[in-house]
């Protein structure tokens, strides 16, 4: 059985169990979280697909912890102008394991 929820502004196909790294939530560490964006529901009878979502479907998950991601540098310039900046950027992320797929 699995699952393709929604949140922060991507797709996940999920199943229970799974670790994934999604955009940050304003949760706390070891906290239960519920999707109920849910687009779409595999089950062994079959797949049921949410026109935009699945009704009464939701994903409930448990934040592992908080972080930042790798850095990652942005430089930009503009030739011939002597016009350079560069920049470092580290995304946030929130770890969330998948405790289980309510259909």
């Amino acid at each position: 059985m699995y699952a393709i929820i929604e949140t922060g502004g991507k797709q996940y196909k999920v199943e229970a169990g799974d670790t994934l790294f999604i955009e940050k939530l304003d949760v706390e560490a070891d906290s239960e979280i519920t999707f109920d964006k849910v687009i779409a529901v595999a089950t062994d009878d079959g797949i049921k697909v949410g026109a935009p979502y699945v009704d009464g479907a939701t994903v409930t998950a448990k934040a592992i912890k908080n972080g930042k991601g790798k850095k990652i540098t942005v430089f930009t310039y503009k030739p011939k102008k002597n016009a350079k900046r560069k920049m470092g950027h580290r995304q946030p992320y929130t770890k969330v394991e998948i405790a289980a797929i309510n259909a």
